[in-house]
């Protein structure tokens, strides 16, 4: 089976959506090209970040039909975050809400992806 080691985005402005990215995980951006950077995610996964405006096959998907998932510690945490996401100005589309795996909520990037960020419930 083959190795999982990339999730590309298409993003309009790659520079700014590292940047973004940069701060929001504490991951430093390893490459920056013309078209694409690239930072580490964790276990040899590597998130990048490609223009759409140079992607080939052109892009033809649309923001907001799937989602990039980050876990954290506990309800808290998760409270934390969107706070700290709030005020960096990251649209929230969903409140902290406990579902039946966690607590969670939603936010979007300026490219419109979903990022989820949730804590399992206390066993």
């Amino acid at each position: 089976m083959p190795d999982f080691n990339f999730l590309l985005l298409h993003v309009t402005d790659h520079v700014a959506s590292a940047a973004l990215y940069h701060e929001l995980l504490g991951v430093p951006i390893v490459e920056q090209k013309s078209d694409i950077a690239i930072l580490p995610l964790r276990d040899g996964v590597m998130l990048g970040l490609w223009s759409r405006a140079t992607v080939e096959p052109a892009s033809t998907g649309q923001s907001g039909a799937s989602e990039i998932t980050f876990a954290v510690a506990d309800a808290d945490a998760v409270e934390a975050t969107h706070a700290d996401w709030g005020r960096r100005g990251l649209t929230i589309i969903q409140a902290p809400t406990r579902m039946s795996f966690g607590t969670t909520f939603v936010a979007l990037d300026p490219d419109g992806h979903r990022l989820r960020v949730f804590a399992p419930p206390v066993a």
